[in-house]
């Protein structure tokens, strides 16, 4: 056995078995969606464009127009009867205001015959974007610098998110009444929330101003935040703002990809290399680097007495952990669980493991994550690392750089959080 080509190779096929095309016009079908008129396209998210072409290409001439909205280097070309626009992810852009813009232009012009199809993927909480009367770009990306390097988890930033905004928190759909929104989702939230997944732009939201100043105070954020967000917030829980909508009668939403699904594909893979499996858990959701730790003790423990599984054996994880920025380094939370994961296993055989987003984009990096075994540190420190100074500066990307851990695929065209997988041979 080979572990770091088949873990590489379990990762990969999970992450192939999840991509949107398939998911997409199985579902079209599955809901009849193709025997709809009067049918407008909205895609948002990193893997908008994906979501765009196989809807184009099952429905053809019945989409009657539409707006496509994704990560930049993510649209692979120009959809027949679509605008499409690339736009700033984790943070807002011009781009972004102005192709949300035209994405409300269009459903704003709609009548009660009118169906739209909402594709929505991971990223849509960026992408999407047009913000409450005096709140500028330049704040939105305030609020969102700060909320990412919170440690706030993603339900936690989109309750934030949802009451500065127009068009999240179920505000486009209601944008959209009276036309009936069909809304197909690929989650990258954690236990599939619906109201969270891209902020909930078709979907009623249970949260209010007052949950929202609440997370402000639980970080410590009120005195950071713009006053203009502050002021709108207040207002809010004043009640003299609308609150988001806490119920929707012009939309149907339904799930057709998530974390969950993926870790199970990649079981499927592990089995068929044979590999004993242990599927812990889809939802993992704590500190990048403790994550880390944690699981390189369970794939120790596996190494010296076989429990709780026996060797050859792949452990698979799913879900997205956080990462509070103390440093000024460069990487992700799929790089940094890695990189812990190489302090933690440092002179151990027979252990490896990878750690990945699936939309193969993990922070502002180029890389998807990492793939690291018991020579990984040595490798680190013999290109002049430090691998545990690089940990306290998040400077993880450079630190797998230099060992040639990197995990490189480019966009994948999916996003449904991250796979963790470690084996012990």
């Amino acid at each position: 056995m080979d572990l770091r080509k088949d873990l590489f190779e379990v990762v990969n096929f999970a992450i192939k078995r999840v991509l949107p095309e398939e998911s997409v016009k199985n579902v079209i079908e599955r809901e009849c969606i193709d025997e709809l008129d009067n049918l407008y396209l909205v895609a948002i998210g990193k893997a908008a464009w994906r979501m765009a072409k196989a809807a184009k290409e099952k429905l053809g001439s019945k989409i009657k127009g539409g707006v496509v909205i994704t990560k930049y280097k993510h649209s692979l070309g120009e959809i027949e009867g679509l605008e499409i626009f690339e736009a700033g992810h984790p943070l807002p852009d011009e781009n972004t205001l102005k192709a949300t813009g035209k994405a409300v232009e269009l459903v704003s012009s709609l009548g009660k015959e009118d169906k739209i199809l909402f594709l929505v993927s991971g990223g849509g909480s960026a992408l999407f974007e047009l913000p409450m009367e005096g709140i500028s770009l330049e704040d939105l990306k305030t609020v969102n610098e700060l909320l990412l390097k919170s440690g706030a988890d993603i339900v936690e930033m989109n309750t934030v998110r949802k009451h500065i905004s127009k068009v999240k928190g179920g505000r486009f759909a209601q944008l959209a009444f009276p036309a009936y929104v069909y809304s197909l989702i690929l989650s990258d939230v954690l236990g599939d929330r619906l109201d969270s997944i891209a902020s909930g732009p078709a979907y009623p939201d249970e949260t209010t101003y007052e949950d929202a100043l609440r997370v402000i105070e639980k970080y410590a954020l009120y005195e950071k935040m713009p006053p203009s967000v502050i002021e709108v917030l207040e207002r809010g829980r004043r009640g003299e703002i609308p609150e988001t909508p806490k119920e929707l009668l012009n939309v149907k939403s339904v799930i057709i990809g998530s974390v969950s699904l993926a870790c199970r594909y990649a079981v499927e893979r592990a089995k068929e290399l044979g590999y004993n499996t242990l599927f812990l858990t889809s939802t993992l959701s704590c500190e990048a680097s403790e994550a880390g730790r944690f699981i390189a003790e369970i794939l120790k423990e596996v190494k010296r007495s076989s429990n709780p599984i026996a060797p050859p054996c792949m452990i698979v994880l799913g879900g997205e952990t956080v990462v509070h920025v103390k440093g000024n380094g460069k990487g992700g939370r799929a790089q940094e669980l890695a990189l812990s994961v190489a302090i933690a296993i440092r002179g151990e055989n027979r252990i490896a493991l990878i750690s990945a987003g699936t939309d193969g984009t993990d922070g502002p990096t180029d890389a998807a994550g990492g793939l690291v075994d018991g020579e990984s540190f040595n490798r680190m420190v013999s290109q002049g690392v430090n691998p545990e100074e690089a940990l306290s500066n998040n400077d993880s990307y450079n630190a797998l750089k230099a060992s040639g851990d990197l995990v490189i695929t480019g966009p994948t065209g999916t996003n449904v959080n991250d796979i963790i997988v470690g084996a012990v041979i």
